[in-house]
């Protein structure tokens, strides 16, 4: 079964991140730790599949408040494949050099937040106008992506950069550039994509180690609870806590 070709195919990429990432996490996950402690924002950005893991991590069950979301709706959701908002469009859209300036003018943003992009290849516009912008403003750049693999290849962006070169921190998906990892016989494109999976494997061993740098430090997380746990009394009161301090943070955006 070439089902059990790309398992085996996610499993290496899962232990290669455990094997030559966790420095990498560490590293990330202090910057994000402090910015979360003062109040501030971990801003969370991708274009197309890469706004899976921006979408996973919050709001979620078992998730904290302090992350915020940038889901820009043009460059995700293409589900209608052709006509309105679709495939050609985003395509394009997250080549356009200047968008993602656009973008960032719709936020506040202050020098201790932390602007956390995703980006598979690097090398697209968008992405990078994003990363620009938040240096730019002081923040600190943490990027996921396929580093390794993307060597070499040239970026879209006229400043010469690809984004894994603009990263403070860069933590490796350890992902092959292809994405796609199993080939199919009789056909040129292989089948079974690992680069969403690499990316959500590393948000939660990411987000895990930012809630245990808070807690050593005594700082309390408003954590989305499970409201469908029987016996749980309390789980919707947790709820309603962890959305009114969300409510509060973000009214400096």
């Amino acid at each position: 079964m070439i089902a059990l070709e790309w398992l085996n195919n996610a499993r290496g990429v899962m232990q290669k991140i455990e094997e030559t990432q966790l420095e990498n996490i560490k590293a990330a996950a202090l910057l994000m730790a402090d910015t979360i402690e003062c109040g501030r924002w971990v801003h969370t950005f991708g274009c197309g599949h890469a706004t899976i893991p921006v979408e996973e991590m919050y709001p979620r069950i078992g998730g904290f408040v302090g992350f915020h979301p940038m889901v820009e709706l043009p460059l995700t959701f293409f589900t209608r494949i052709t006509g309105e908002m679709g495939v050609h469009q985003f395509l394009f859209l997250e080549r356009a050099e200047g968008y993602g300036i656009e973008i960032m003018k719709g936020y506040d943003f202050d020098p201790r937040d932390t602007m956390w992009i995703f980006s598979h290849t690097g090398i697209n516009n968008v992405n990078i106008d994003v990363a620009l912008e938040a240096k730019k403003k002081g923040m600190k750049l943490v990027v996921f992506g396929s580093a390794a693999e993307s060597a070499g290849k040239q970026t879209r962006h006229s400043c010469g950069k690809t984004i894994f070169e603009l990263g403070d921190v860069v933590v490796d998906t350890c992902v092959p550039l292809t994405d796609a990892s199993v080939p199919l016989k009789n056909h040129f494109d292989k089948i079974g994509p690992v680069s969403t999976m690499g990316f959500i494997t590393l948000v939660w061993m990411t987000v895990t180690t930012v809630a245990e740098i808070l807690a050593d430090r005594g700082v309390h997380l408003y954590i989305h609870p499970s409201h469908n746990v029987p016996g749980d009394t309390t789980a919707r009161q947790r709820l309603d806590e962890a959305l009114a301090a969300y409510k509060e943070r973000v009214k400096v955006l």
